[in-house]
């Protein structure tokens, strides 16, 4: 797991040096890093979009899973308690970098296939680009938003680390092509979200669609027994 170790420790140290960066930062400088954070997630999102849709053999997963996930998600109140979790502990302004933060660490094609690759090809090549993206990134969610964004390095340790471990020692064939892709998709709609709501054009409790997340894992795995 040593790309996963370096992808966490990546994030840790810039969230650290943005976070000391942070200090010596006007109000207004800190605001035009909030709408450079929400134009860069804007944009990550809908790249993720235009490259992974065409790809996609199953043109109406997305829109179902993006339906069921907001219902769910809204029933269990996810962006409320993940919310007021945050900010006992933290700015109010957090829970939202950390929101946008953890969608741009764990839902990009690098995220998800590059522990594949590690666990079932000892390549890591994917793993330490990502690293350094998200080196660069987590510099600036630190300067634009504290410390409380270090929470973000276990989510994602957990996140790659449980993908290595089910390609390790479970199936590698899980995390099919066909996927990879849904996956990703649902994750740039995610993103882009996560970027209106950073630039204020309207609010979208992007937490409540994280549920949207699973259902086409559901998908491929009834497809996957019933041999389809």
């Amino acid at each position: 797991m040593i790309g996963t170790v370096t992808n966490t420790c990546a994030i840790l140290v810039g969230t650290s040096i943005g976070c000391l960066l942070r200090s010596g930062l006007k109000e207004k400088y800190r605001q035009v890093l909030f709408l450079a954070m929400g134009l860069a997630a804007f944009g990550i999102g809908l790249e993720n979009l235009t490259n992974a849709m065409p790809k996609s053999h199953y043109h109406v997963l997305f829109i179902v899973s993006l339906a069921i996930g907001a219902l769910l998600g809204t029933w269990w109140q996810i962006d409320k308690r993940f919310n007021a979790l945050v900010t006992k502990y933290s700015q109010s302004q957090v829970g939202q970098g950390l929101a946008t933060g953890v969608l741009l660490y764990c839902f990009g094609a690098l995220s998800i296939v590059g522990p594949v690759m590690a666990a079932v090809k000892s390549d890591y090549t994917m793993l330490f680009t990502n690293a350094t993206l998200d080196f660069v990134t987590s510099i600036i969610f630190g300067a634009s938003f504290g410390w409380g964004m270090l929470l973000g390095v276990p989510v994602l340790f957990c996140w790659q680390g449980s993908i290595y471990l089910i390609a390790k020692f479970l199936s590698a064939s899980f995390f099919s092509g066909p996927l990879v892709t849904e996956l990703t998709i649902i994750g740039g709609f995610l993103i882009t979200a996560s970027g209106i709501s950073l630039l204020k054009l309207r609010e979208i409790k992007t937490l409540n669609f994280l549920p949207a997340l699973f259902v086409p894992v559901i998908f491929f795995l009834v497809k996957g027994w019933l041999g389809w």
